[in-house]
């Protein structure tokens, strides 16, 4: 009994543990709904690149189907022309690649449009659906207000052969955009205005980035996803929450749909039925919102149009290839993801949780380098001229396995512009006359003494070193309270250095509605510093890989690095510094 008892508890826990999704899943598995299978889709629009919204949604669509040894499938909801393009379709892949994941197969929206069309027309014929001229702006008003029911289109009673006659003709391109549309003869009194006689079919003559000029009326979203589903078999239909008031008319539809399948006779159309007592189920979580950033495809494309951002992977843009170009890594999302979870209820999430979430990953794997990004000379006045010395450097020192790699080290040194002060207050313990700091796995140096251009600006520093002080020799354990880094100036590769930072001022532009979105930019986004230095290690650095810039931050190799010219980007510092500027 005892070993009962802690099994069936066990099993509570475990079932706690899991998100109220994964726990529904369990469920039907449980209980073998759809005859024990798991299938799930990831249905973007191919209109736009993917941001760091949709890694949500990827995480649960193909983790849980590969989880439960389902299967999910990519499609693409490409029932709009005028905004969709082959592109997005290529950039949309190679993301969901890029985050670990693969697909059983890829669908299109467009598969399924004689299916579609099929079944519009068999809705027209049973009474279901009619055609209707009113203007966009006259169905708008006819529907009324939540507290104040619709009425009824004048051309809602219109026979059924006349609408299947005009539904033809609009198809074949009769009739201008806007002028006619396909409307779901529902409920006009419905609390819910999504079945307010629906819109299930409108005109657009933009040509087709699959079909081309073949369709000219095109299915509308509540209309084409829930029919997709059926026809794919998916029997989990997970959609952030802004779809809850559309889940009543996805269930309609479905029910209209294997209603018709279920007639008796033996057209094409009936043969779309892909299981017996069979049926997919839409499931709401919360949206991901996050600080200091935009999230509209519509605001993201305006950045790229009117270029103030370098393309939609810019690393201030928060699509996933612009995280990706910036240096975080797919197991840095996936952490994230874990972290956040997913509820029933809609919030904003700190973007400083993401950027905790990929230190923490790449201070386990990123190599420890030097790189002076904002230099001054140093030089060692008593060191001799044409002697180089070499030092081991730990690549990473949270793993061991990683090994060191050889640092040169000689009589002139660039070091950070910030590491002396001529007049230093007493907490200052960097460079300063007089004072005594490490230079990282070398020497002691004590400042002696600095020199300045006619402007002012510190342009030489000078110390002498103290040769005890190495590694191994008698003075090595000496104490100072100051270490800093540095490059040998005649060793040290020029690089480029792309500082980036969080493209808006406001914790969430969003809300701010009553403003022009570009007077909520961050000016400081981005900084370029031409003339930095790092160590030879770096002469080889491909592109996207990661490395820890020592005491600076983590950075990675821009793939504009090519022919000798090093480009790295700043993924954040190795410290949360904006939080405190902003007093939390």
């Amino acid at each position: 009994m005892e070993n009962i008892m802690s099994e069936n508890v066990l099993t509570e826990e475990k079932k706690k543990s899991l998100n109220f999704i994964e726990q529904m899943v369990t469920s039907d598995l449980a209980e073998g709904r759809n005859n024990n299978r798991i299938q799930t889709r990831f249905p973007p629009e191919p209109n736009g690149y993917l941001h760091i919204g949709h890694a949500k949604a990827i995480c649960l669509d193909f983790g849980l189907a590969k989880k439960y040894n389902g299967v999910c499938n990519l499609r693409f909801d490409d029932t709009n022309p005028s905004k969709e393009d082959a592109e997005y379709v290529n950039s949309i892949q190679e993301d969901i690649k890029w985050l670990g994941f693969q697909w059983g197969k890829v669908y299109y929206a467009s598969d399924y449009f004689q299916q579609l069309y099929d079944f519009a027309v068999r809705l027209i014929k049973a009474g279901k659906a009619y055609i209707d001229e009113q203007t966009s702006e006259q169905i708008a008003q006819q529907k009324g207000t939540p507290t104040q029911s619709g009425t009824e289109s004048p051309y809602r009673n219109r026979p059924a052969e006349e609408s299947i006659d005009l539904f033809r003709r609009m198809n074949e391109g009769e009739f201008d955009e806007g002028t006619m549309t396909l409307r779901a003869r529902l409920d006009m009194t419905s609390s819910n205005m999504h079945f307010r006689d629906p819109i299930i079919y409108r005109i657009i003559k933009t040509p087709h980035h699959r079909t081309g000029t073949h369709w000219k009326v095109y299915p509308m979203y509540d209309f084409a996803h829930g029919e997709s589903d059926y026809f794919e078999g998916v029997t989990h239909s997970w959609c952030t929450l802004e779809f809850e008031v559309h889940r009543p008319l996805y269930d309609r539809f479905i029910d209209m749909l294997v209603d018709e399948l279920n007639k008796e006779n033996n057209d094409d159309f009936s043969k779309n039925k892909v299981y017996e007592d069979y049926r997919p189920y839409q499931t709401e979580f919360n949206r991901l919102n996050l600080t200091y950033t935009m999230m509209s495809k519509r605001k993201l494309l305006q950045l790229v149009q009117e270029k103030i951002v370098n393309g939609w992977d810019d690393p201030r843009m928060p699509t996933l290839c612009g995280y990706r170009r910036r240096g975080f890594t797919p197991e840095s999302i996936h952490n994230f993801i874990n972290m956040i979870g997913y509820t029933k209820y809609d919030g904003i999430i700190d973007v400083a949780l993401l950027e905790h979430a990929v230190r923490e990953d790449l201070n386990t794997k990123a190599k420890r380098v030097a790189a002076v990004i904002n230099p001054v000379k140093l030089i060692l006045t008593n060191y001799p001229e044409d002697k180089v010395e070499l030092f081991d450097s730990v690549n990473n020192p949270e793993n061991p396995a990683a090994g060191t790699h050889k640092i040169a080290f000689s009589r002139e040194l660039y070091i950070e512009k910030n590491d002396f002060m001529e007049d230093a207050p007493k907490n200052y313990f960097r460079l300063t006359p007089g004072q005594e700091v490490r230079l990282r796995c070398s020497y002691i140096v004590r400042c002696t003494g600095f020199r300045k251009d006619e402007n002012g600006e510190i342009t030489e520093v000078y110390a002498e070193y103290l040769p005890d002080t190495k590694s191994g020799m008698p003075d090595s354990s000496r104490k100072v309270k100051g270490t800093i880094h540095w490059v040998s100036v005649h060793h040290a590769l020029t690089a480029e250095v792309r500082l980036y930072d969080r493209l808006f001022m406001v914790e969430n532009p969003a809300e701010e509605k009553d403003k022009d979105f570009h007077d909520l930019l961050n000016p400081d986004s981005l900084k370029i510093l031409k003339n930095c230095f790092v160590e030879e290690e770096l002469k080889d650095a491909k592109p996207y890989e990661y490395f820890q810039f020592q005491r600076t931050g983590y950075f990675n190799t821009d793939p504009d690095s090519k022919d000798g010219k090093l480009v790295f980007n700043r993924t954040v510092p190795l410290k949360d510094t904006w939080s405190k500027v902003k007093g939390k």
